[in-house]
């Protein structure tokens, strides 16, 4: 029953595997998270890549690491450090968004006037007819 436990190297706990599973997950958020940060294309947009590290990809590693403690104080530390995250995480966020609002960003959608809407339709026709 509990062949799925055996790796070549040999026998993994259980809890060795829901660690694994967590850290791996966690892990794959982080990564994600930072290629956001990096990909997207306006500072709010990037805040949600940064907050994909800190909820998804640092919660699901400190849970990890909690399956790999052997005594309680690590347990309870690695508790402490999860809550301050948890409560930290989004209000640095919010911080960070009334910063960029009062330093003047546009949280909405570049909107465009009728005029360049017109000057973006005619050159593209100029663009088409010189193909």
């Amino acid at each position: 029953m509990l062949e799925f436990l055996h790796t070549p190297v040999g026998p993994l706990a259980l809890n060795d595997w829901i660690s694994w599973f967590f850290i791996l997950g966690g892990a794959f958020f982080s990564i994600v998270g930072a290629l956001g940060i990096v990909r997207l294309p306006d500072v709010f947009s990037r805040m949600h890549g940064a907050g994909m590290v800190d909820t998804a990809g640092i919660d699901m590693i400190l849970i990890g690491l909690m399956f790999q403690a052997t005594e309680w104080i690590v347990v309870v530390k690695l508790g402490l450090i999860l809550l301050f995250l948890f409560f930290t995480s989004p209000t640095t966020t919010f911080a960070l968004a009334r910063a960029a609002i009062s330093g003047g960003v546009n949280p909405g959608p570049k909107r465009r006037e009728p005029h360049q809407l017109k000057d973006q339709k005619a050159q593209e026709e100029t663009t088409s007819s010189n193909t």
